[in-house]
Formats: structure tokens, sequence, C-alpha cells
């Protein structure tokens, strides 16, 4: 009772300074995963428009995309503390719609190179970018499959200047261990 009361107290506290932050993402292309208090993007229910590559996200509207969908999504992945993906597998690799939304995501960085880790990146445009986490659901022909698909979801991430140090199966998630 002593710890909800506090909890209470902390988020009134952020509420009233304007400062109210969500603390998980749950980005899910399947089940029903979900976190009380976390911003939920459920692919299944939301079309996530294709990038066009326009670049107005760089050049003309800088940190903004041409289309308004992912708006609301772009503010609270970059206030969260950790995002947590249940992804498909498809075909090997991550989905249409996952890669879709990854695709989306470079208004979340500047258009400028970096070769400070000894490899091309872009520049990040925020100072803090959350952790990730990524729960597959599907099979892979083999296991260098396997191991392509998790490089994959590492090197992405890495890219967007996030730790991301679990990429698993399903049935290894707990929800007690967030």
């Amino acid at each position: 009772m002593m710890v909800s009361a506090l909890l209470w107290m902390w988020i009134f506290n952020d509420i009233y300074k304007g400062e109210y932050r969500v603390k998980y993402v749950v980005i899910r292309e399947f089940g029903e995963y979900d976190l009380p208090g976390s911003y939920l993007l459920d692919l299944n229910k939301t079309t996530v428009k294709d990038c066009t590559g326009c670049w107005s996200c760089w050049l003309k509207t800088p940190g903004k995309c041409i289309y308004k969908d992912l708006d609301s999504f772009y503010t609270a992945y970059l206030d969260a503390d950790k995002v947590i993906v249940f992804s498909k597998v498809s075909q090997g690799f991550v989905s249409s719609r996952l890669k879709t939304l990854i695709d989306r995501m470079i208004p979340l960085f500047l258009p400028y190179i970096t070769y400070t880790t000894a490899e091309s990146m872009h520049v990040p445009r925020y100072e803090k970018y959350p952790e990730i986490e990524v729960y597959y659901e599907g099979n892979f022909a083999s296991e260098e499959d396997k191991n392509i698909y998790e490089d994959y979801i590492h090197r992405t991430f890495y890219q967007f200047y996030s730790k991301c140090e679990t990429v698993k199966p399903i049935r290894q998630f707990s929800l007690e261990a967030i």
C-alpha cells in the first residue's frame, strides 16, 4: 500500500510540474501484450504510411515527417525509458509493417554523418534514445537465418543510438522481468 501511495505521489508531482512521462512504449504485431500506463502502437490496427524519401523531415520541417500519423508515437518513443517490440517474423525477416515503421524513424536523426565509431552513422538529433527489447514470433529456415534476423535488429537499434541487448523468441518474454 505504501509503494502505491508513493507511486501516485510521484505521478501527481510530475503531472503537476507538466513533466509526466511515459516510461514504456509497446510496439506490437501479435498478441495482447501491453503494460499498464504505457504508450501502445498496435501495428495490426494502425496503418503506418510508407516513407516517400522526400527528405522533408530533414530539410523543410526538421524532425517532423510530412505525414502526421506517427507524431504521438515519436513523442512517446523519445520520452520512454524502454521500448518493447513484439515482432512477427515474415519469411525469415521483420514484417513489412515493422520495416515501414523503422524506415519512418529517420526524422529522429540529423541528415549529417559522423564517423566517430569508425563507421558511418547519422548524427543523433536528441540527447537520449530509449532502450529496446524485441520479442519475436515465427520460425526460421535455419539457425543462420535466425542469426541474420537478430543481427539486423541489433545493428538497426545500434544505428538508432539505443541499447538493444534483448532479441528473443516470445516464449522467453516475462512481464515480471520488466
